[in-house]
C-alpha cells in the first residue's frame, strides 16, 4: 500500500472503536472519495478542534463562545448534587438516560498509578474548590465499575470524610470492567436512581 495511505490508516486506527481492517477501509475511501467524504471530513475537523473547549466550571464539552457551559448555566439543574464523572462522554450517556438533573464535573481520567496518573494530573482540586464555592450538599461519584474507577472512587470518598456532603455512587447494575459512555440509558437510568451512600 502507498505510505501515504498508510500513514493515514495509523492515525485512524488510534480512534476509539476503529480496528486496523475498520480503518484501513475508511482510509481507501477517504483516498478514493476525496470531494465526497475527505474534504467535508477536513472542514469539519477543522471547525470543531477551533472551537471546542472544555467549560472552564465543569469540564465537559462547550464552544469557546459558551462558557461556562448550558449545563452549568441552566438554572433549571438541581444545585444540590454534583455527579462526578471521568470524561465529557459520560455526560453525554448520563443525558440520554433522563435521570439525572444536578450539575457535572469532569475529571478528566481516573487514578492509574500503572500509567503515573495520579490525583494531580486529574480535576480533583478543582472538585473541590466547587464544592466549596457552590455549596453541594451530594457528591454523585459516577466512574467506571473497573479498579481504577473503584480506586478513585475509594480517594474521592476518603478525602470527603467529615465533610458536610454525601457522598454517593452509581448502583450495580453497569457491567464490571465497563465504562459510563458505553452503557445504555436504561441500565444507566436504574443505576442512577438506585444510587448508594459511599
Amino acid at each position: 500500500m502507498l505510505r501515504p495511505v498508510e500513514e493515514l490508516e495509523k492515525c485512524l486506527a488510534k480512534l476509539p472503536g476503529l480496528g486496523r481492517r475498520s480503518a484501513a477501509r475508511a482510509a481507501l475511501a477517504l483516498v478514493r472519495e476525496r470531494a465526497r467524504l475527505a474534504d467535508p471530513l477536513l472542514a469539519s475537523l477543522k471547525i470543531a478542534c477551533e472551537s471546542v473547549c472544555c467549560c472552564s466550571r465543569c469540564g465537559a464539552f462547550t464552544t469557546r463562545d459558551a462558557d461556562p457551559c448550558a449545563l452549568c448555566a441552566d438554572p433549571a439543574r438541581d444545585g444540590r448534587v454534583v455527579c462526578v464523572v471521568e470524561e465529557p462522554s459520560d455526560i453525554v450517556a448520563l443525558e440520554a438516560s433522563g435521570a439525572f438533573r444536578g450539575r457535572y464535573h469532569v475529571l478528566g481520567g481516573k487514578l492509574a498509578p500503572a500509567r503515573r496518573q495520579g490525583p494531580e494530573k486529574l480535576r480533583i482540586a478543582r472538585l473541590f474548590e466547587r464544592i466549596a464555592q457552590e455549596g453541594f450538599e451530594e457528591v454523585f461519584l459516577a466512574l467506571s465499575t473497573d479498579m481504577d474507577g473503584d480506586a478513585t472512587a475509594g480517594y474521592i470518598a476518603e478525602l470527603l470524610k467529615g465533610a458536610p456532603v454525601k457522598v454517593t455512587r452509581l448502583a450495580f447494575g453497569l457491567p464490571a470492567d465497563s465504562g459510563i459512555a458505553y452503557s445504555d440509558p436504561l441500565t444507566l437510568k436504574r443505576a442512577i436512581q438506585g444510587r448508594g451512600d459511599v
